[in-house]
């Protein structure tokens, strides 16, 4: 079974992810196929637009990677996991810079990978099954597929507070926060699909889209996570220019919502809170979405192999235990230097590098 379904047909080209068994998680094989298609349409006069979904009958859109073999192959030479996140992020970054417009729809869970092909889109649909999250920190990895160049560029600090925590968001959440652009129950996705079929096959594909599809756009209802209230905690307390900062503001806020906040980040890894933390402040001063891709490369590279990852695979994907011992254990006992560690600069032969120009 094919796990990438393509057809190009009357200027539209379809990318169906068929992999089922892992709620369509990517691989490098999946990752590489995407990328030679695009690279074919990219210049194919014929084509005006791209749809790209999952297979039917399955609740995810993309629950991520590969996360059991970027795991083996960290706890060996790493040498197949960083081929994934190389050939990964250069489709990440091919689609972010895309000529033709593009149209998820995120019906279901979008996670990690799913997250990192679907930004890109111009259009991306939610419907009521949509379920967001960037849930490394509770792996002991970061949220990379470019969630350093878009976390950050989210309204006030809705990015940091995702990042750090690994909050599951909802299609209504989704729409504040800037992930989905429209909502559609499923019941309407077909007539969704025929109008993107038609709007391909008209010369100002990107124009016949944006406004078939807002004409198609129902309310998705009142969120659940970002309600004013909490966004005015969330752009207060992850503010801070520490970790440790939050971790004061959460402690000094006597809300039951800080409270939960707080016991969430506490199961997380210390180190990888304090990386995603940098990552993402420094991802807001990125000149290139290429530049961002690199950074993150090198923290994957490194960070496939550390303790943390190797343990929170084991406790949360492999065990379910969920009792993960990470090391370091504390906020305090992750260093700086260890930091500079893991974000410095690869050797010139081993740094990514894109496809495509800026």
């Amino acid at each position: 079974m094919s796990e990438i379904l393509t057809t190009a047909a009357n200027g539209l080209a379809h990318i169906t992810l068929n992999r089922p068994q892992a709620l369509h998680a990517l691989n490098t094989h999946m990752c590489a196929n995407m990328t030679q298609a695009l690279l074919a349409w990219r210049d194919d006069p014929e084509i005006n637009a791209v749809l790209l979904d999952h297979a039917p009958g399955t609740r995810g859109f993309c629950a991520g990677g590969d996360i059991r073999m970027i795991a083996e192959s960290g706890a060996g030479d790493g040498k197949e996991a960083r081929a994934f996140f190389f050939t990964e992020y250069r489709l990440n970054h091919l689609l972010f810079h895309y000529p033709k417009p593009i149209v998820a729809l995120i019906d279901g869970v979008t996670m990690g990978g799913g997250v990192g092909i679907s930004m890109p889109a111009r259009f991306r649909i939610a419907t009521e099954n949509t379920t967001y999250a960037m849930p490394e920190t509770g792996i002991g990895l970061f949220p990379d597929v470019g969630g350093g160049w878009y976390l950050p560029r989210k309204p006030g600090q809705i990015g940091m507070w995702l990042a750090l925590t690994g909050a599951r968001l909802k299609a209504a959440d989704c729409l504040i926060a800037g992930i989905a652009t429209h909502y559609m129950p499923t019941e309407i996705l077909a007539a969704a699909r025929a109008q993107i079929a038609g709007a391909a096959q008209t010369h100002d594909a990107a124009r016949a889209l944006e406004s078939g599809l807002e004409a198609l756009s129902e309310s998705a209802g009142k969120p659940k996570e970002l309600t004013s209230e909490n966004i005015e905690r969330i752009n207060r307390i992850f503010a801070f220019d520490s970790v440790e900062s939050i971790f004061d503001a959460l402690e000094s806020d006597s809300s039951e919502w800080a409270k939960a906040q707080l016991t969430t980040l506490r199961t997380k890894s210390p180190q990888t809170l304090k990386v995603t933390f940098r990552q993402l402040r420094e991802g807001a001063r990125m000149e290139s979405f290429a530049d961002e891709m690199r950074q993150e490369y090198r923290l994957a590279a490194r960070v496939s192999s550390r303790h943390d990852f190797q343990e929170g695979v084991r406790a949360v994907v492999i065990d379910k235990d969920n009792k993960p011992a990470w090391n370091p254990a504390t906020l305090d006992a992750v260093s700086d230097a260890l930091l500079d560690e893991i974000f410095a600069p690869m050797s010139p032969g081993e740094e990514w590098t894109p496809l495509v120009a800026e």
